[in-house]
């Protein structure tokens, strides 16, 4: 049951931090260390590989409230009679909407730069980077830019102000940024398509929501990944954690995505810069002097 307890926790934090840019792997790592999982010695508890699998796939609670909450303006298949007119094609045509279409095929060019240097180099990156160090100083370094680029943006005119305005070269620039998140944990996937979508013109409500349309395949193809490398011999207790974590960022991420779709049409992303550079202070502090 104190299991289970904690696997709740996880999932509450995956789903407030996972779509907030904040950088829901700082605060995964900082969580293990307070309370990690029960080590599988002794026939209980888990394996050791386990967590690193875990923080990854619980991703895929959050990545269905996307899914739940943003379903019309995702689905790019015409059902109902209603859908199919206002298609305007005939035959099969009429079945496929088209902005859906050029909308998918925009995300798809997006998550080439990470999908590419994610299946090559994911161990690398992990082994390298995956640290309480690194990941504090991705969360201020990112922070700091937060800060700097609203600043800059006061005042300015955006050139992005709807996803069909977004451009095949704008959405391979956005996935360059999300690159530098596969590459830097603690950066945060979404800070760093935010900010990069942010310095080439796109409104933050467009880059919000094109943020959370990205993270869809990238994040099942992580989770995937994830699972493969882990293996599917999970034990009765892994799957139990691995469902409960995955079921509690789920029904957060519902409430979370709703609370910052309304915040960001009236304030800006300031907030979340100054609470990134607080966090990666407390990360230094505790894992340097603390741990």
């Amino acid at each position: 049951m104190l299991e289970i307890i904690k696997a709740i926790f996880y999932g509450i934090v995956e789903g407030i931090t996972e779509w907030l840019p904040i950088s829901s792997t700082g605060h995964l790592i900082l969580l293990e260390s307070l309370i990690p999982f029960q080590s599988a010695q002794g026939g209980a508890g888990v394996s050791e590989d386990f967590f690193g699998m875990f923080d990854v796939v619980i991703q895929l609670g959050a990545i269905m409230a996307v899914v739940v909450l943003f379903w019309n303006q995702i689905w790019p298949f015409a059902l109902t009679r209603q859908e199919r007119k206002k298609t305007g094609g005939t035959g099969v045509w009429a079945y496929l909407k088209k902005d859906i279409w050029i909308l998918w095929f925009k995300i798809l060019v997006s998550c080439i730069p990470a999908a590419v240097i994610g299946v090559l180099f994911d161990d690398v990156f992990n082994a390298l980077f995956y640290n309480p160090t690194s990941v504090a100083i991705a969360l201020i370094v990112f922070g700091v830019a937060f800060i700097l680029i609203e600043n800059w943006n006061r005042g300015r005119k955006y050139k992005v102000t709807s996803l069909s305005e977004i451009t095949y070269q704008t959405a391979l620039l956005i996935g360059a940024f999300q690159l530098i998140a596969a590459v830097f944990p603690g950066t945060s996937r979404s800070g760093a398509t935010i900010v990069g979508a942010l310095l080439i013109g796109v409104s933050r409500t467009v880059a919000a929501e094109y943020t959370f349309f990205l993270a869809i395949p990238v994040m099942f193809g992580a989770s995937l990944l994830k699972v493969v490398k882990f293996g599917f011999d999970f034990t009765t207790m892994e799957l139990t954690l691995l469902i409960v974590g995955v079921v509690v960022s789920f029904v957060v991420s519902l409430f979370v995505l709703k609370f910052l779709m309304g915040y960001i049409k009236k304030h800006d992303f300031k907030v979340f810069g100054w609470y990134r550079i607080l966090l990666g202070i407390v990360v230094l502090f505790y894992f340097s002097v603390l741990a």
